[in-house]
Order: structure tokens, then sequence, then C-alpha cells
């Protein structure tokens, strides 16, 4: 890695090297989660400013945070000095026109536009299931490395978030699905750690669905992996890769990912730390949009704040400096 990127790096992570980042790059998500709460106002104006709060009253806490440049550049623009920025280059959710979960770029963006905005990362979301086969993969591979290409041209560090996925499979929160999810999370990482992506950082589901494990499931007839399976699972992600790599919370709640932190730290995994999002903020959005900003603001800095404080101390415990990988 040259200068240039061990530099903007070293910016999105703390003083341990460790990447504490909040991620607030939602864009469909959060519209349906304004959708159940029945808003009827302006959408995307209501998006800006909620994630604006976000960034103003949780950057402070954080090591760097994640927006999308539709709804986020003022909510960038509104970060404390001490949080880096990574900027998302993909368009909302995925092509449903055709099997294969495609995914397209903002259009009107690019590595370099993003670049001159001030970011110091780009982040790209793929979904991929490796069994789905020679022509829909190969697609995906050729567009990930021309992302990483343009990356590599303008020495901006690319972050790859995966999401896993089975084609025959329409609920990822199955127990079907759990069975089959240590596998593919675990060959994706090794298919894309390879040198032609440019991958700097891998942002990456823990390798198995905590609500199927011994301890953490909610019954015995749940349980489909026991607590040493679900370790020897975390151990191999962790050796899955050479790059650096972090955990997404997926939208469980706060507490259930600091416990899946300390989880992965006893399994031998060497993670390097985690980009939040739900997990951290999501509490005030029912707040925000029934009673309004001061009410959110004061969430953020309550119960949001905690959360982060919370989250900061397990990766205090738990995670290790990107510079170690």
């Amino acid at each position: 890695m040259d200068e240039i990127k061990q530099c903007k790096m070293a910016k999105l992570a703390n003083g341990n090297g460790v990447i504490a980042a909040l991620a607030i790059d939602q864009r469909g998500a959060l519209r349906k989660m304004f959708s159940r709460e029945n808003y009827t106002g302006d959408v995307d104006g209501a998006a800006k400013q909620f994630k604006q709060l976000v960034s103003e009253e949780l950057t402070p806490y954080a090591s760097a945070i994640l927006l999308d440049p539709e709804y986020g550049l003022a909510a960038a623009d509104a970060r404390s000095e001490n949080a880096g920025l990574l900027i998302a280059y993909e368009q909302t959710g995925y092509d449903a026109s055709e099997p294969g979960r495609f995914p397209d770029l903002l259009h009107d963006w690019s590595v370099q536009r993003i670049k001159a905005q001030g970011a110091d990362a780009v982040k790209f979301l793929l979904y991929y299931d490796e069994a789905e086969g020679y022509d829909i993969n190969d697609r995906k591979h050729a567009f990930v490395e021309r992302i990483g290409s343009e990356c590599a041209a303008e020495q901006m560090p690319f972050y790859l978030e995966l999401l896993s996925y089975d084609a025959s499979i329409t609920d990822n929160s199955s127990k079907e699905f759990a069975k089959i999810k240590p596998e593919k999370v675990i060959r994706m990482m090794r298919e894309f750690s390879k040198p032609q992506y440019h991958v700097d950082v891998l942002k990456v589901e823990v390798p198995v669905n905590m609500a199927y494990v011994e301890g953490f499931a909610n019954s015995v007839a749940d349980v489909v992996f026991s607590a040493e399976e679900a370790k020897a699972y975390f151990k191999e992600q962790s050796e899955a890769t050479h790059l650096p790599f972090i955990f997404l919370s997926a939208g469980v709640s706060s507490e259930l990912f600091q416990k899946t932190l300390l989880f992965a730290h006893e399994a031998g995994s060497t993670f390097n730390g985690v980009l939040c999002g739900r997990s951290t903020w999501q509490g005030a959005v029912p707040v925000f949009i029934n009673e309004g900003e001061a009410a959110a603001r004061d969430w953020l800095r309550t119960q949001g704040k905690a959360n982060i404080e919370q989250l900061n101390a397990v990766l205090d415990k738990t995670a290790g400096s990107w510079k170690d990988r």
C-alpha cells in the first residue's frame, strides 16, 4: 500500500489502528423505517436532516462515518473533525429485473468525484452467491475489478462490503440459510482477497447467524451450531483473508452485536473493527418522526452516545489494528 493510501487509511481508524466507524449510508432501508412510522412528509428532506443529526451527535465518538452522496453530503460536512469519511459508490438495493442481484453504480458519480468531496475511502456493496454460476459471478468479478482499478488510479482506499445470499432461498434469516451461510461468507472473502480486485478492507457479515448458535438461540430447537462449531467458523473466516476486515452489524440490536464481537474474539478472530449502522442509531428514527428534531437529538446524545461508547469499549478489548494485516 502506498503512502497516500496509508495516510487515508489512518484517518479512518482510531489511535490504536482499529476502524471504529459509523455507517449511515442507508437509503432504501431508511425510507422503509420512515414508512413504518407512517411518515407522509418530504422523505428525501427528512432523510438528509436525520443523517445530519446522526453525524453531528455521534461522529465525535467514531473514527469515521460512512455516508451516501444522495442524502449524506450535508452530514459529511457536519461531522466531527476527528472522523474520517467513507462515501458509498453503489445505488441502493440491486437490479431485481434479472437473476443475480446485480449492482449498479451511482450514474453521476465516480471515484474521482468522491475524492473531490473530501472522502478518505470508497465503499461498494456487492451481493454474492458463490454457487450461482460462472456467467453471473464472472460479471460481478469484472465489475469489482473495474472499481478496484479506479480506486487504485485515484489512490483511494477501497472498502468492499460483501453480503451473502442463496438464489434458491428467499429468507436469509431462516434456519435453512443459516446452515449454508458460513461457507458462503468464507468463500466470498477468499475470492475478493485476490489482488486483481485491489480491495483494501473487507466489510463482512459474521459467518454464522447467532440466532442459531448455542447460548444465543431462543430455544434448543433453534440451535444449528454448537458454540465450538460457531467459533471454528469465526476462526476460519479470519484465516480466509490477508486483508484487514471489519464486521457490519446487519441491523441486530446493539447488545447482540457487542456480544457477537466478544464471541468472535474468544474464537480467535483477528478482525480490525466495525462499520456499525442501525444497531447504533435506529432507535432515534421513531423519535425523530413522531417527536421531532429536538427529541431525536436528545436520544442521540444519550442512548445513541451510550450505544457507540459501549461498542468502542468492546472494540478496545477485541479488535486489532488494520496495520497488523
